[in-house]
This record gives structure tokens, sequence and C-alpha cells, in this order.
């Protein structure tokens, strides 16, 4: 599909699945595009539930997805004879954001064969960034909005992985710190989840007094001399226990 002159209606796009996010439009960019292109991305945007502003920003768009921000290049109309000046800006905004990515249109045989050519010729390193080719604006677009997707995505997933191996570990540090408090003769896991609220860690109960347990917990005097005692008097921990 090629740009269309049309400014009355913008092809129909499935929606991609968990979209949302801010979409940062430079001004300088809108300016130079056709009245159809704004309208498409504005409606493409508005169907994945994305929010579109317009702002004096460096790169063409800033996506953020997921608490994740994404800047791009969008190269409309590819130029053969004045091709410098894109590549230049690329090289000054590539040291400016970790994720940049630069979408360049080059629907005909004698763009793309500059393209590759002005690619080794200003000696870009693959990868840093990406440039993505592709045949039209909305095609450009569509992938410019599923990269920005697709990394938001993978940050939340990564941060579910993190927060899932914290509880875990958190988990493993409750279990063991009932095991060390439970150990204490006549002290349970009421009492040990009691002492875990009010007084705090295994250290902080050692140095807790008898009086600041009884004041804190609903343990009775005997369990706070126990607990004051055990953990206080290593002749006592060490030594066996008639129960």
């Amino acid at each position: 599909m090629h740009l269309s002159d049309s400014t009355t209606s913008a092809p129909s796009h499935a929606t991609l699945s968990g979209t949302g996010g801010v979409c940062l439009m430079r001004n300088v960019w809108k300016g130079e595009q056709h009245p159809y292109v704004i309208n498409f991305i504005s409606t493409f945007l508005s169907a994945n539930s994305f929010r579109l502003n317009f702002v004096p920003i460096a790169p063409d768009f800033i996506f953020n997805c997921g608490g994740l921000s994404v800047a791009f290049v969008f190269v409309t109309n590819w130029d053969c004879n004045n091709v410098s000046l894109i590549f230049s800006r690329v090289q000054k905004l590539r040291t400016q954001f970790a994720r940049f990515y630069v979408i360049i249109t080059l629907p005909a045989k004698q763009q793309m064969n500059s393209f590759i050519q002005s690619y080794f010729t200003f000696e870009m390193v693959i990868g840093k960034p990406t440039f993505v080719p592709v045949q039209d604006i909305e095609m450009g677009f569509e992938k410019m909005v599923k990269i920005a997707h697709s990394s938001g995505v993978y940050k939340q997933q990564k941060v579910g992985e993190k927060l899932k191996a914290e509880k875990k570990l958190s988990v493993q540090g409750m279990n063991f710190y009932l095991k060390v408090v439970t150990s204490i003769p006549g002290i349970d896991n009421h009492d040990a989840n009691a002492l875990s609220q009010a007084i705090g860690s295994v250290q902080a109960i050692a140095k807790a007094s008898k009086d600041q347990i009884l004041e804190n917990t609903d343990l009775s005097a005997e369990k706070a001399e126990m607990i004051s005692r055990f953990l206080r008097d290593p002749k006592f921990y060490s030594s066996p226990k008639i129960t």
C-alpha cells in the first residue's frame, strides 16, 4: 500500500494486543508531512490506545510503552542526492538514546541501492542503530509501533520475573526466620509472626529486652523471658533442653 492523497479516511488496521502508552512526535517532522500521514498516524495510535503529543524533540518520535522509552528517526522521503544530512543526524542521535531505530521508506530499487551504498560509505555499524527499510509510510509507522510495543512488553516481562524472584527470596527468608524463631522452646508460628511484625529480624529480637517484647507483642512473660535468655546466652541455647 502506497501513500494516498485522500485525507478523508485512513485504512483500517488490526490493533495490537496489550498496547498503550505515549507517542511524542517532533513538530518539525509533522510540518514536513502530508496531512494524510498525520491523520493515519493519529487514527492508528488511537486504535491502539496511544496518546499522541506534538513536541520539539531531537528524534522524530519517542514512544513510551510500559515505562520504556524508544526513539526513532522516520525518513519518509529518501533523496539519493542528499543523504549526508540523514546519516550525520543519525550518528549524533545514536549517542543520546539507548534504544534508537531508523525507519526508512524505500519504495524504489534505486533508493534501496542508494541506501545500501550510503550505509557503508558512512561506516555505519550493524545494529548501532538498527535501520528498518520499508515499502511505504503506513508500513513504516506500523513497524515503529510494533518495535516500541515489543520493547515495552519485554521490559514488563523482565520486571515481572524480577518481582517473582524477589517474592521467592522473601518467602524463603520468612521460612528461614520462622524456622529459627520457632526453634526457641515454647515459641510457635503465631509468636514468631508477632515478633516479626513488632520487633523485626532475628538480630533485632536478640537485642530486644524482655520488657520490649512484652510491650509490643501479646506474648506471655514466660515466653518473653525464654526468648531473651535463649538468644542472648550461648550456654542456654547450646545446652540440651528437656521438654
